[in-house]
């Protein structure tokens, strides 16, 4: 008899190490973030905009904001511009907004998300460890969001996959 609980205690053993632990790059910067994340929707009642935005070495950018109304899209506009150098001078190449009923009435301009969705897919997408990557987490927005996303190692330019977020704030 004892001879088999040691049997099932070994056995019970490997299957615990062969398990695998959540692999999760900056978890204890993304669970802090999270967690200021739930703070502040629950004081905003869930009323909150955001932006998105992207650079490139090229000098161009699109900003994405999105306004959230009791946890659901109820707008979203956009603006891509390009910096020409070296006078510095802006031009506006595209700009638009969209109200409720006009949602994704733009295609092909990524996904329409809550912050809450966004906090999701950095959990279970962006931040998985994977050898192929460099990941990295940013909450430069009093705490919550600013940068997550990974870059794929030997990639020369405009290679990061994620989102960078320039403000999060009520309404």
């Amino acid at each position: 008899m004892k001879r088999n609980l040691n049997v099932l205690v070994l056995l019970l053993a490997f299957a615990i190490s062969g398990c695998k632990k959540e692999g999760i790059e900056h978890r204890k910067e993304f669970d802090k973030s999270f967690e200021i994340w739930l703070n502040f929707k629950a004081s905003a009642s869930n009323y909150y905009k955001y932006q998105l935005v992207t650079n490139s070495w090229t000098g161009s950018s699109t900003q994405t904001t999105i306004t959230v109304k009791g946890g659901k899209v109820i707008q979203r506009a956009y603006i891509a511009k390009t910096v020409n150098q070296p006078a510095n001078v802006i031009t506006i190449h595209e700009e638009w907004e969209e109200n409720e009923q006009e949602l994704n009435s733009h295609k092909n301009y990524g996904l329409i998300l809550t912050l809450d969705e966004i906090y999701e897919k950095a959990k279970t997408e962006l931040l998985i460890k994977r050898d192929d990557v460099e990941t990295s987490f940013e909450a430069k927005n009093n705490g919550m969001m600013s940068s997550c996303g990974y870059i794929p190692k030997n990639c020369a330019d405009d290679c990061f996959k994620g989102f960078s977020i320039s403000f999060i704030e009520r309404i």
